[in-house]
């Protein structure tokens, strides 16, 4: 039996990785069409943005999802050292830096400043929302980023959205608390600080699962159907996989798996 999801419209459900690769962003773009999610994180540092962010731009009048930024600052290369040899850092290098006090605040302003001026250039206004991919928007040399940059990120008055901490109360196993425990403790005081500084905070974030083994994206469906706390951000990562996906990314067989099983669902979040 088709699993039914009820309306919801407190709860987000929003598609990571728009713009990792063509199939996992037209994928991302049919989901929001038929009113499967409420909005999209974006990377926009790669070389397809450009021609990506023109289709999203085109669907989102009628969709009215919200469109965000996906902060970016492992394994890929930067944008803001075009031609540059080095890679961005795997993420347990970054986590270690950071506990170590290693990052570079300059080198980081910079590489978010060209992350966000090129989905304005693309979107052509700021974004809706900023979360990170991996998390690492909870990092603190990205907090300082998001209150250096406040002025910049206002829009008519309003400054977007930030995808906040996760509960381990949220987890399915006792594998997924100990995921959720460690993004939590990265996120320490993440909340807090941020609404301190103006920024509206959505969450817990929700939508952990073991992507090994992509049939358990059933207890995410699970999740919206049985109810999550109101505000709460559901996290999900719909693709369709093409040579691009496989180059860049580890996560590829639990794309198309979390396409269907949403594609499948009567959830029509009010937009």
């Amino acid at each position: 039996m088709t699993p039914q999801i009820p309306q919801i419209p407190q709860i987000n459900v929003i598609a990571d990785d728009y713009g990792l690769s063509p199939g996992v962003s037209g994928a991302i773009r049919e989901l929001i069409g038929c009113g499967r999610l409420t909005g999209t994180g974006c990377m926009t540092l790669f070389p397809e943005w450009s021609q990506q962010s023109q289709l999203l731009r085109r669907l989102n009048p009628e969709s009215r999802a919200d469109i965000g930024l996906h902060l970016t600052l492992t394994d890929f290369a930067p944008l803001s050292r075009p031609g540059a040899d080095k890679k961005l850092p795997s993420l347990p290098r970054l986590l270690s830096a950071s506990l170590l006090h290693q990052l570079d605040q300059e080198m980081i302003n910079a590489e978010l400043d060209a992350q966000l001026e090129r989905f304005v250039d693309g979107i052509g206004r700021l974004p809706d929302f900023i979360d990170g991919h991996q998390h690492v928007h909870f990092l603190p040399v990205v907090r300082r980023w998001l209150e250096a940059r406040i002025d910049r990120l206002r829009r008519d008055g309003n400054l977007p959205w930030l995808r906040g901490a996760p509960s381990i109360l949220l987890g399915t196993s006792v594998g997924i608390r100990a995921k959720i425990a460690l993004v939590e403790t990265v996120a320490t005081g993440f909340d807090r600080r941020m609404t301190a500084a103006g920024f509206p905070v959505r969450g817990p974030l929700a939508g952990f699962y073991n992507w090994n083994r992509p049939g358990t994206f059933l207890t995410v469906i699970g999740q919206l159907q049985s109810g999550l706390p109101q505000n709460a951000v559901l996290m999900c990562h719909p693709g369709w996989i093409d040579d691009t996906l496989v180059d860049r990314d580890k996560m590829v067989q639990a794309r198309p798996v979390e396409f269907e099983a949403l594609e499948r669902c009567s959830f029509s979040p009010n937009l």
